[in-house]
């Protein structure tokens, strides 16, 4: 399995308010992306989070919308009215990322809707060991499509990476943000969720997928690591946080104890 690369023909509106100003874009495929740029907050970091949450969750059998490359030419964005737009639209030219956008789809409401234990236990973990803080009752950042619960938005994982020189530690940690999670009242099988992810996440299947970060991604200013170690380094981040997943679901365990 490997990723399209599409490239952006028009740049329709931007979807909310906010340093990161993504986007809703039309591609040469015809096809509406919501468009996450490099040029934006905290720039590819964000667009490997996203990438290697989503996929990840895509792995485990969890819906996500198809996550493409998307190509930003360098002329897009020249005759922009908007000057944040197009400063932010210059900035990105190259390979950017891309989430199939779900047309009709509207945001999950923990109040007026139900999530099953199998469920949310599955995404709970999932946003353990990613160390995603940016799954809470004020963000859900969850939609329903079709009747379905789709996943979107897991830029703010792998928080790790913006202070890069300590990952063993972070890898090993409770994550105890999780008690912040939407979901986690209804996570009651978590242990059982773990035995499961646990055989179908393989290191190979995690090599395979950082394999994919583009080198244009790994260049980063505050470091000196080449791109090939800085994909090495994700990889132990997250296998070693999967080999040690007792620690981030007892965290998950002892701050749903104290919801119910």
């Amino acid at each position: 399995m490997e990723l399209r690369t599409v490239n952006v023909m028009r740049y329709i509106m931007p979807l909310r308010e906010g340093g990161s100003l993504p986007a809703l874009a039309e591609a040469d495929d015809d096809f509406k992306y919501v468009l996450k740029f490099r040029g934006a907050g905290q720039g590819t970091k964000a667009l490997i989070a996203e990438l290697i949450g989503g996929e990840i969750a895509r792995i485990l059998g969890l819906k996500v919308p198809e996550i493409v490359f998307i190509n930003l030419d360098e002329a897009f964005g020249r005759t922009e009215g908007d000057e944040e737009i197009q400063d932010l639209l210059q900035s990105s030219r190259g390979l950017n990322l891309g989430l199939h956008f779900l047309s009709g789809a509207f945001t999950f409401d923990p109040v007026v809707h139900s999530v099953d234990a199998d469920t949310a236990s599955k995404i709970v973990w999932l946003d353990a060991l990613l160390t995603n803080v940016d799954r809470t009752v004020r963000n859900t950042n969850m939609l329903l499509w079709h009747r379905e619960l789709w996943l979107i938005d897991h830029g703010a994982s792998l928080y790790f990476h913006h202070a890069w020189g300590d990952w063993e530690r972070a890898a090993l940690s409770p994550f105890s943000q999780i008690k912040n999670h939407v979901l986690l009242p209804k996570a009651s099988k978590l242990e059982e969720i773990n035995t499961t992810y646990k055989e179908i996440l393989t290191f190979d299947k995690i090599q395979e997928l950082i394999s994919w970060i583009p080198d244009d991604w790994l260049h980063w200013n505050d470091i000196t690591e080449t791109p090939e170690n800085i994909r090495h380094i994700y990889t132990q981040f997250i296998t070693t946080r999967l080999n040690n997943a007792e620690i981030f679901i007892k965290a998950a365990q002892d701050a749903r104890a104290t919801l119910i």
